[in-house]
């Protein structure tokens, strides 16, 4: 029987969940760490059949670069094989969404021996920190430098512009990037919300000379970007190749996608659960087939679209809601 098939069949665990969302039932039984592996595995291995060279970057979640997710634990080498680079939020500043402050020391030593593991298997290690200071962003760049990670350090966590410092990336090169571990600085820049049209945003991330740009697969309201657009943000403003990653969330359903239907607050599939804080985010059962389906192996899928639209890869967030599936089991 076919993994997602098997799991419809699983049998059911009632948890009670905090006051401020109801129960939910969900199947008992899985693994929800592993589901997790194999779903950005089976991502994986969908993407690379429509380009070999696609690139696959799980970000958070790195817990899953072990077997038992702890980091004395043995490395899953049949995860970290299914990408080609791992991604972290705040190793060094931004812990919590407080920007401009350092992670704590236990912290950032925690992330540092999951993401070295995974750096060992030969895996390029891309981090977002959150640093506004100017003292502070360098601090962030060469402290990443020093453990061997590619950074971003973003002046806040919208994620909504290009910060002012350094005027130049930390690392600028004249060089063409063609592969992840050619890569020596990044842009991460998902929120679109502040450019009035695709071309103005276009038009300034092209006057920058960053090796690797992270965007949204779409401009707001799922706009997307033209064959030209796409060429346009592929070279630096050098006249070198660059990469373009597309950013998608694999743990979350989100209501301004285009995949979202308005019937599903009242109506939801079979995979939709709670909305979160009203945020428009909804927890989702990733592991089953109609959520899957949404994500990856068809003409329609996310997945498919970014690769369809001439991305270099994927840039997958919501790997880390395992966690939370964890957590509502110790409640039980």
């Amino acid at each position: 029987m076919h993994r997602k098939l098997a799991l419809l069949f699983s049998p059911l665990l009632f948890l009670g969940c905090s006051d401020d969302l109801p129960d939910i039932i969900i199947p008992a039984n899985i693994d929800y760490d592993q589901e997790m592996r194999l779903f950005v595995a089976d991502i994986s291995e969908y993407a690379k059949g429509l380009d070999r060279d696609f690139i696959i970057v799980p970000q958070n979640g790195i817990e899953l670069i072990t077997t038992n997710t702890r980091t004395n634990g043995p490395v899953d080498d049949a995860y970290v094989n299914a990408t080609d680079g791992i991604a972290q939020e705040a190793v060094f500043f931004g812990q919590n969404g407080k920007v401009d402050q350092p992670t704590s020391e236990t912290e950032s030593k925690r992330l540092q021996d999951y993401l070295n593991l995974a750096k060992e298997k030969g895996r390029e290690i891309l981090v977002t920190d959150y640093a506004y200071s100017e003292d502070k962003v360098k601090e962030s760049y060469e402290e990443n430098e020093k453990a061997g990670y590619v950074s971003f350090a973003a002046d806040n966590t919208l994620l909504n512009n290009i910060p002012s410092y350094p005027e130049k990336p930390f690392n600028v090169n004249n060089d063409d990037i063609d592969k992840l571990e050619e890569v020596k600085n990044f842009l991460n820049i998902t929120n679109t919300t502040d450019f009035s049209t695709p071309q103005e945003f276009v038009d300034e991330l092209s006057e920058t000379d960053y090796d690797l740009l992270i965007i949204d697969l779409f401009f707001k309201d799922n706009q997307p970007y033209t064959e030209e657009q796409i060429k346009q943000l592929k070279k630096k403003s050098n006249g070198r190749r660059r990469l373009l990653m597309a950013y998608v969330n694999i743990g979350m359903a989100q209501s301004n996608r285009y995949y979202w239907q308005d019937s599903w607050p009242t109506n939801p599939p079979a995979w939709l659960l709670d909305e979160i804080d009203r945020s428009g985010n909804y927890y989702v059962e990733y592991w089953k087939a109609g959520w899957q389906d949404i994500i990856y192996g068809n003409n329609s899928s996310y997945i498919f679209k970014i690769v369809d639209a001439g991305f270099d890869g994927a840039y997958m967030d919501g790997v880390d809601v395992f966690e939370y599936f964890d957590s509502l089991e110790t409640e039980e």
